[in-house]
């Protein structure tokens, strides 16, 4: 009968576990849906604003609050659901519309802030709209009676000495300007059509004596047409006007491919992961599975109770947070099955290897944090989502792959099922577990005759021709630059039809656009122009494409004001980033073990870099996460690896420890470690792998850049950063240790007495 029940428990935990698995299946699909997804998974608009004073004087945050406001205002007005509104800096404003049906109706109703101005017959600014009260605009009538608007004064006293001054002017008139324009508007040529429709000269009234009273604009005004001046004033009555310095347009059509095919390609990475932990772990795989599934779920439950925007980003650092959750209980099974084949019990094995593991998954995933605050503190946009997707990820982390995964198996253990089932249970065979009792000896040592450092020098040469040819490539062509570090604008054309280059130049001929570069994939064409459009520009050409090839149009612009700042902040971040884990792993190791991961840091990103130079990728924003993205993942592996090391040397009598003895357990401890390391690696490259073949075209070089990084972060944890550790410690070793001097209370006594000692 025990025997029965202890097969039945296990059993049920499984069946439970299984309609736990169906359960989130059905869960996942409504909480995906009820996401908020940004515009390059939905369609819409982004613009950067730069905000300044329309009087001169400087741009203050109360300014900037103010702007903030009036287009909060404006966006309600266009039936956006979840519009995002960003300040960043002291004087510029991002706005994020996804889904939003007419982008350029958008982009029209935004840029027209609707400044008033009081000028005189010169155009000189006499007053700006800060005189008046705010929301003060309302419907009027003029003495005969027709439409006209009545604006509520604040500052009296200013508005009578510019009156009262204004009173003894030749021409002794003020003008009202809504978002006058010094380039194109004065009152010599609109003096005549002051007040109609279509003019930006709203009224021209004489003053005759300084008064503070409210003013009333009247003109040649339908009901209408102050109806709609009124909205206009109340809206964007500032101190500010607002110059567009970046925008992105994405089709709606357009969004919703790249969503699914990043989906799609999500999707299989996943599974292919979880099929490749239940052939290496067996049931503790499928555990891991199953953890790997309620991570999923919580990610997005964290992200949807935060009110975050899922973008392009911020899947792929799901995608990538996933290969590297797995991490965590890779160590941990590795750990299990260095217990069992000492010859330990399976419940003391995954007791001793559970907690011999906690301590690598601690700092692993704390390094890796450390790089995602400091990408959502530098970063902009897309990066930023970027971030906050790792952080979250990093959070569930530590509970699903740690604390579920360790209380499923434990529940498992508890009912001695798997005690003789070690091979079901980890992949472990029953023959390899040495018997203590008759003092056998381990039997299993994975890489035993493997030395990894007998080709170091080969190595380090391997690393160094690269970066180098990178560095040849990079003097002669420079870098293949993305319009956010080269400013400019790109087009994407996306149609069934088949369109030959001729048939572009000639287009561009007729747009007054000059190419410096266009690519023709199978259905999409790439067009890279030099300059920064206008948003009446970008208009004009999406609408041409749209209309002449019945075209999807994706339309990019960056200003040199952006691109400074991309770069300015991108290498903040990077140098930032490499002085924190400096200062952590100093303070969690020692400074020799800092330096050497922060070698094979740079390593990785010189060899990134020279890759991309290499093969012409180009070099972007995101390509910046990605490098951000690759620290965290490198130093994470290269932290597994000194976490051995270290626990090694502790084993070690310092008096014994000579330079021989100081590699041979770098190589012990890298074979230790290397099951892990190679696992850990291929879980995370397979979604990437997926992203990269099946995922959106506008990600690929995110995905090649992480790609190259995870290739080169597990080869440098071997390598690079176990080198520069050795020649460290080396000459270490070779200085003389000073000797301690252990005060007595004697001599102390005899100190004070002025006795020599």
């Amino acid at each position: 009968m025990k025997k029965k029940n202890k097969t039945k428990k296990p059993i049920a935990l499984t069946v439970v576990l299984l309609l736990l698995v169906v359960l989130i299946c059905f869960l996942f699909i409504p909480l995906f849906k009820n996401l908020k997804f940004g515009l390059d998974l939905q369609g819409g608009f982004e613009v950067l604003y730069k905000a300044s004073s329309i009087d001169g004087s400087k741009m203050t945050n109360e300014k900037l609050t103010a702007t903030y406001k009036t287009l909060s205002k404006r966006i309600d007005s266009l039936g956006v659901s979840e519009p995002e509104i960003i300040l960043e800096g002291n004087d510029k404003i991002r706005v994020k519309l996804a889904g939003v049906k007419n982008p350029e109706e958008a982009r029209t109703q935004l840029s027209t802030v609707a400044t008033l101005s009081f000028r005189d017959t010169e155009d000189n600014l006499l007053m700006s709209s800060d005189v008046l009260k705010a929301g003060g605009a309302k419907i009027g009538q003029d003495s005969a009676g027709n439409p006209a608007v009545a604006l509520s004064v604040k500052d009296k006293d200013k508005f009578y000495e510019v009156t009262n001054k204004v009173k003894d002017y030749e021409n002794n008139m003020i003008v009202i300007w809504l978002d006058y324009n010094e380039l194109t508007d004065s009152y010599a040529k609109e003096a005549g059509s002051c007040g109609s429709s279509g003019s930006n000269c709203l009224s021209a009234a004489t003053v005759s004596q300084g008064f503070a009273s409210d003013v009333i604009i009247q003109g040649n005004f339908t009901t209408e047409e102050v109806t709609n001046l009124v909205d206009l004033i109340n809206s964007g009555s500032l101190p500010s006007k607002l110059t567009e310095i970046s925008s992105t347009t994405v089709g709606a059509s357009f969004g919703d491919q790249t969503l699914e095919k990043t989906l799609i390609a999500g999707i299989i990475g996943i599974i292919s992961i979880i099929i490749l932990l239940i052939v290496v772990y067996h049931f503790a795989g499928f555990i891991s599975a199953i953890s790997i599934m309620l991570y999923t779920i919580l990610v997005f439950a964290v992200f949807w109770v935060v009110g975050g925007v899922l973008t392009l980003p911020g899947i792929a650092a799901l995608v990538l947070g996933i290969g590297m959750a797995v991490d965590s209980n890779v160590i941990t099974f590795a750990r299990i099955k260095e217990e069992l084949y000492k010859g330990k019990s399976l419940k003391v094995a995954f007791k001793e290897g559970s907690k011999e593991s906690i301590s690598s998954i601690i700092d692993a995933n704390l390094t890796t944090l450390i790089v995602a605050i400091i990408m959502f503190i530098f970063g902009e946009s897309s990066i930023k989502g970027f971030a906050t997707m790792l952080i979250i990820t990093i959070v569930v982390t530590m509970f699903t792959m740690v604390f579920i995964t360790r209380l499923l198996l434990k529940l498992f253990l508890k009912n001695d099922y798997f005690n003789d089932k070690t091979y079901l249970f980890l992949k472990v065979k029953k023959e390899d577990i040495p018997d203590v009792n008759k003092n056998e000896e381990v039997k299993v040592i994975p890489f035993k005759n493997t030395n990894f450092l007998k080709h170091k020098v080969f190595c380090v040469m391997l690393s160094l021709v690269i970066a180098l040819c990178g560095l040849l490539v990079f003097l002669n062509k420079g870098f293949n630059l993305g319009i956010d570090y080269k400013a400019g604008t790109d087009i994407t054309i996306a149609t069934t039809q088949n369109i030959k280059t001729k048939a572009i130049e000639s287009d561009l001929k007729e747009l007054n656009l000059e190419a410096s570069n266009i690519t023709k994939n199978s259905d999409e064409i790439t067009i890279r122009i030099d300059k920064a459009l206008s948003g009446d520009k970008v208009k004009e050409t999406n609408k041409y494409f749209e209309e002449k090839y019945s075209a999807k149009v994706n339309i990019g612009v960056v200003s040199n004001i952006v691109k400074k700042e991309l770069i300015k902040n991108a290498c903040l971040a990077v140098l930032i980033a490499l002085l924190g884990i400096i200062i952590y792993v100093s303070i969690r190791f020692k400074v020799s073990y800092a330096i050497g991961g922060v070698v094979a840091l740079i390593h990785d990103v010189v060899i990134v870099f020279s890759l991309f130079a290499i093969f012409r990728l180009e070099v972007s924003s995101m390509f910046i996460a990605a490098v951000l993205a690759i620290i965290g993942y490198s130093i994470n592996d290269t932290i597994v690896s000194f976490d051995r090391i270290r626990e090694n040397l502790r084993k070690i009598d310092n008096k014994k420890l000579d330079a021989n003895k100081l590699e041979e357990i770098c190589n012990l401890s890298i074979r230790e470690t290397f099951s892990r390391t190679i696992y850990t690696s291929v879980t995370t490259i397979l979604p990437v792998f997926f992203l990269i073949f099946l995922g959106s075209r506008e990600i690929l070089p995110f995905n090649m850049a992480m790609l190259f990084g995870l290739i080169c972060g597990t080869y440098s944890s071997i390598y690079i950063a176990t080198i520069v550790f050795l020649v460290l410690e080396k000459k270490n070793l070779n200085k003389p240790k000073k000797k301690k001097v252990i005060y007595t209370d004697e001599y102390e006594e005899k100190k004070i007495k002025g006795i020599n000692c």
